[in-house]
């Protein structure tokens, strides 16, 4: 089956999840990526180590079907590697800040200097423009500074995601764009620059409560799990465990309505007319909602809540995730063998599904350079080209 990226090349410089997963999710569909990292391995690599080796399993989700290259590219040597994979490669991604970019030569005007038509992939905390352009950051500061973080937790204890939803969120828009600049590229010829901010891709995500601020100043609080625009919507505890309801929309509030009881209360008093007065109202409905789940384990109220077609799910801790019988039947994670595993990873696979040409897990990720002399090979260097690099610690 023909893969879709077939003959695009990606030089990845990323770290941590925004970079190399937009990586990854180019790799599964068929780009040749090639991770570059410092001698050694890069710090994202060790991040939860999970293998003899000290590999950890974020590295070893984002970096599946990728090559792997160990690279200095701050020693002249080094730089000389960069110029010519760069001349050979279609897309350079790289989730570093623009002062950064500069000094490794990786800056747009350098690239295009070297291939006029290259595509530069790149992503930083607060994006090339404003005061904070030069700031450091990770997932969890986009997460605070969006208003996400206020809003989630209870009065007095904000609480952040675990969930590095803001990282996924980038690598996600950066493939998107990588995509379209590719299709612009085969139309026009000409590259150019695609930029993902961590604070936009957060902003992005609290649009429309950022929206509802700026116009009616409703200045909201936390209400813990409890929604405030709809209700019964909140996280409930059962006989032996939690469930979570998102009741949105009177056709679904109707359907709660009749399977709570007492209808007449439910539909007429002006308290729940609507979404918005409901969630207003929240702290009555999750009441009633919190007497029937407390009446019922977690698998009764979920078939009663799908048998009245309620959107509802279990609150599963991360092995019984791993153990759901919908999890197993997809086959989404796939097991992947790595060097110093005890037993195969599960990494889960491309999200996104096509019915002609799908992504796929071709191989695992690679060890620290373990691809460095067959890659150096392909652009020209010889062996002893190559041997003269290891000795002026290039790569």
């Amino acid at each position: 089956m023909s893969k879709v990226l077939a003959g695009i090349r990606v030089l990845d410089f990323g770290r941590y999840i925004a970079g190399p997963y937009c990586g990854a999710l180019l790799a599964d569909y068929g780009a040749d990526v090639i991770r570059i990292e410092r001698r050694g391995g890069g710090e994202d690599r060790f991040v939860a180590p999970i293998s003899e080796g000290g590999d950890g399993g974020m590295f070893m989700q984002m970096n599946r079907n990728k090559r792997s290259l160990t690279l200095d590219p701050m020693r002249p040597e080094g730089a000389e590697v960069v110029r010519r994979l760069v001349a050979s490669a279609d897309v350079v991604i790289a989730n570093l800040p623009a002062s950064t970019l500069k000094t490794m030569g990786l800056d747009y005007d350098s690239l295009r200097a070297v291939k006029e038509d290259v595509i530069l992939t790149t992503a930083s905390a607060f994006g090339a423009e404003g005061p904070y352009s030069e700031r450091v950051g990770f997932d969890t500061i986009g997460q605070a500074m969006s208003g996400a973080v206020y809003m989630t937790g209870e009065p007095g204890q904000p609480y952040r995601c675990f969930a590095s939803y803001v990282d996924f969120g980038t690598a996600l828009g950066l493939a998107f764009g990588t995509l379209a600049a590719l299709m612009e590229r085969s139309r026009t010829g000409r590259g150019q620059v695609v930029e993902g901010a961590l604070l936009r891709t957060a902003i992005n995500m609290m649009g429309p409560t950022l929206i509802e601020q700026a116009v009616l100043q409703v200045n909201r609080v936390p209400t813990a799990n409890r929604g405030q625009t709809s209700a019964p919507a909140d996280i409930l505890p059962t006989k032996d465990g939690y469930v979570l309801v998102a009741v949105v929309g009177q056709p679904l509030y109707v359907r709660w309505a009749k399977l709570m009881g007492n209808t007449d209360f439910w539909l007429n008093d002006p308290r729940f007319k609507d979404d918005l007065a409901r969630g207003d109202n929240g702290k009555l409905i999750s009441a009633r909602m919190r007497e029937w789940c407390a009446e019922r384990t977690t698998a009764e109220a979920i078939a009663a809540l799908e048998e009245a077609r309620i959107p509802a799910g279990p609150v599963l801790s991360p092995q019984q995730a791993l153990d759901d019988p919908h999890v197993k039947a997809t086959g989404y994670l796939k097991p992947v063998d790595f060097p110093g595993l005890a037993t195969p990873a599960p990494i889960p696979q491309s999200p996104m599904i096509l019915s002609e040409t799908p992504g796929e897990i071709r191989h695992r990720a690679p060890t620290v350079g373990e691809h460095t002399e067959e890659i150096l090979l392909d652009v020209g260097y010889t062996a002893a080209d190559i041997d003269r690099l290891r000795e002026a610690k290039a790569i």
